[in-house]
């Protein structure tokens, strides 16, 4: 802690017990994470349908991954903020910074559930979703864009609490709303029928859950941290900076769904079958992001408060670190997932052909996920010192931008799945490369100040 007589561990302790102490609640918190998302997938597959597998799964998947995964980009800029003021201890900017990024959260959450309930079946349309899931997808949407205040409540205050180093307690809270999110699941779609609206309802209701309880977490805490509603405001100096490094990390964050929703517009194309098989593999390989994402959000907050304190040397000593211990944990994970394939996709469906689809997407794809654990550590570390618009740049232009490139070209002369496939290599290939390099050009680490 930064008070006086304790000491800040991520700016002191030992590089890679602290890593791995502060990204094991991280991982498990986005396991159960995963869990709490793949128990709709499991319940409608099993007890509703391929139809109902396909619309939670495929195009309402995308947009919602779309709208989220922009503001925890945005949540991200509050984090680096609150980690720089942090390591530095300073309470007065700290308070501030916090302040404004929950009233940040509140207003963005207005927002987006007046656009989300009125624009979510022209956004299916405009993706050529498939007839037959259209209206479950809708349905889907509505309710889940209904509640979504909570969900950017909870995502903003446990990138608040990580950016202080309180990996544990957000992990807490997904145990208790995933266990509440899954006999829910149960309850309104096995016991009452409800079917999709009943997967969509116990998701809202489990994310006004984790909203209250990380919202008392801070209320109670008696760190610098702590959160008065009395002071939730704008402070016009902090909104530019969380800002300046949010929005970056939020359009990267959208130009990735952007293109995934554009890859899912092609498999759309190919049929019932391939687009639940397409959406499994999502919630699948999920388990796989969830780890390397980890240790990004882990980095980035050993950076950022390594940073503040002007430990250039053990920041980049930490990368180092986290880039050995993700690859290793990377390739644990594809040898178990690519033995594995045939039956984990059994976990989500009995249709052999969808069996089939996507045991071959997942082998097709899992070698090549060692590349990506490199733009995801080192874009990580960027952003813990505040650069955050070339890697930006990078990512939206080196992934993102080639990879609708390629499907436009290469897709076209060669329409298949596999076509669609290979533009994650090659994009992921081209974008690690570029960041290597700049990573040695502008990361700082030739000296360290002295306290």
């Amino acid at each position: 802690m930064n008070e006086k007589g304790k000491v800040n561990q991520i700016t002191e302790g030992v590089i890679w017990k602290q890593l791995l102490l502060f990204f094991f609640p991280i991982v498990f918190g986005t396991f159960f994470q995963q869990i709490y998302n793949t128990a709709d997938t499991i319940v409608v597959g099993r007890f509703v349908g391929k139809q109902a597998l396909a619309a939670v799964g495929g195009s309402a998947s995308q947009i919602a991954n779309l709208i989220v995964g922009f503001f925890v980009g945005l949540s991200s800029g509050a984090a680096v903020v609150i980690s720089q003021f942090y390591g530095a201890k300073d309470k007065k900017g700290l308070s501030k910074a916090l302040h404004t990024a929950f009233a940040f959260s509140l207003a963005a959450g207005v927002i987006l559930t007046i656009v989300g309930i009125f624009f979510a079946r022209p956004a299916l349309l405009l993706m050529k979703t498939p007839a037959d899931v259209v209206d479950d997808s809708a349905i889907y949407l509505q309710i889940y864009f209904g509640g979504i205040i909570f969900n950017l409540i909870y995502n903003m205050g446990a990138s608040i609490l990580r950016a202080v180093g309180d990996s544990k307690r957000p992990l807490y809270v997904l145990i208790v709303t995933c266990i509440l999110n899954i006999v829910l699941d149960l309850f309104f779609v096995v016991a009452f029928h409800m079917g999709i609206v009943g997967v969509a309802v116990a998701t809202v209701t489990s994310q006004v859950v984790s909203a209250l309880i990380v919202t008392g977490m801070l209320l109670k805490t008696r760190e610098i941290y702590a959160l008065k509603i009395s002071r939730i405001r704008f402070d016009k100096r902090m909104l530019l900076s969380v800002l300046c490094i949010g929005i970056p990390a939020g359009l990267e964050s959208v130009m990735y769904n952007i293109s995934n929703i554009v890859i899912q517009v092609f498999v759309n194309n190919l049929g019932t079958d391939t687009v639940a098989a397409w959406g499994t593999l999502g919630k699948i390989d999920a388990i796989f992001w969830m780890v390397i994402n980890a240790f990004a959000i882990s980095i980035t907050t050993f950076v950022g408060q390594n940073f503040g304190a002007g430990k250039y040397h053990r920041m980049r000593k930490s990368v180092r670190v986290c880039m050995i211990m993700s690859m290793i944990s990377s390739a644990v994970m594809i040898l178990l997932m690519y033995g594995g394939a045939p039956w984990i996709y059994r976990l989500f469906t009995t249709d052999s052909a969808v069996i089939t689809h996507g045991v071959h997407m997942s082998r097709f794809l899992l070698p090549s996920y060692f590349v990506y654990v490199i733009i995801g550590i080192l874009s990580g570390a960027l952003r813990g010192t505040g650069k955050v618009l070339v890697p930006m740049i990078l990512t939206c232009g080196g992934v993102c931008s080639l990879r609708i490139l390629w499907l436009f070209t290469a897709g076209q002369m060669y329409p298949g799945i596999n076509t669609i496939m290979l533009s994650y290599p090659v994009s992921w290939s081209i974008t690690a490369v570029l960041f290597i390099v700049y990573y040695f050009m502008k990361f700082p680490g030739k000296k360290e100040k002295v306290e």
